[in-house]
């Protein structure tokens, strides 16, 4: 019999927290080992039970759900943190992945999304619901003022797109191949095709059926871009690809 993924939900609202606990219990490979109402709760409640994954809200007493990612990230590493929260806003969004969420769902995801979610948590990757991805995409684009100065006098990279060339390629498309050129040159032209595809939330197959290649030289070219972007997994380097990171 498959291992069941432990799970802890944190949730002020009790109609939540019961309803989902009992939504999850049904569900064969999966098991709820407990509750908490607020972050700090949940923080020493994950501490004491090392459950696969955390669902947490983000609006929370005493604790609110990003500081208490932050210390779940910090304390209990192998604790994969999915956010389950009613707010999809930019600020909530950067805020959960800094933390160090692997994940981030809204809360009128159906159940079968959400199992999915946590499945694909639990095994170490990154899963976003559709709204999240366009808000995502959308920073990635939006002006960053500090950001943009630091660029501008930055030295050019010989081989790599610079002045109106990367300024127009990346008006055309912010999270094109073209476009992040001229933001992560370090990383080869395959490199950055693949990045591109990790911020349209594509997984390691997906990506690997639109380039044509084998999952196993996707793999190599996801761990070279993580290693070159100084990130652990997809949700660091989504975030670090929304400039602020």
């Amino acid at each position: 019999m498959t291992a069941r993924i432990r799970i802890v939900l944190a949730d002020d609202q009790a109609i939540i927290r019961e309803g989902l606990e009992t939504v999850l219990n049904l569900v064969e490979d999966f098991e709820v080992v407990g509750t908490a109402a607020d972050g700090a709760e949940a923080v020493a409640l994950i501490a004491a039970e090392h459950p696969d994954v955390a669902l947490m809200d983000l609006r929370m007493p005493v604790l609110d759900g990003a500081a208490a990612t932050r210390r779940v990230t910090e304390e209990t590493p192998e604790t994969a943190v999915l956010v389950l929260t009613t707010f999809a806003d930019d600020a909530d969004i950067v805020a959960a992945l800094r933390a160090g969420a692997r994940g981030y769902l809204t809360k009128d995801a159906g159940r079968a999304e959400l199992a999915a979610a946590i499945r694909a948590v639990a095994a170490g990757q990154s899963t976003f619901s559709a709204p999240v991805r366009d808000v995502l995409l959308g920073r990635i684009g939006a002006p960053d003022p500090a950001r943009d100065a630091a660029e501008s006098e930055a030295p050019v990279t010989p081989g790599t797109e610079s002045g109106v060339a990367a300024d127009a390629a990346a008006d055309a498309d912010p999270a094109s191949a073209n476009a992040l050129a001229a933001r992560f040159p370090a990383l080869t032209a395959r490199e950055r095709e693949v990045y591109a595809l990790i911020l349209q939330g594509r997984s390691n197959g997906e990506i690997a059926q639109a380039l044509y290649v084998g999952v196993a030289t996707v793999k190599t070219h996801v761990n070279a871009v993580f290693a070159k972007l100084g990130v652990r997994d997809r949700a660091q380097a989504i975030a670090k690809g929304l400039g602020r990171a």
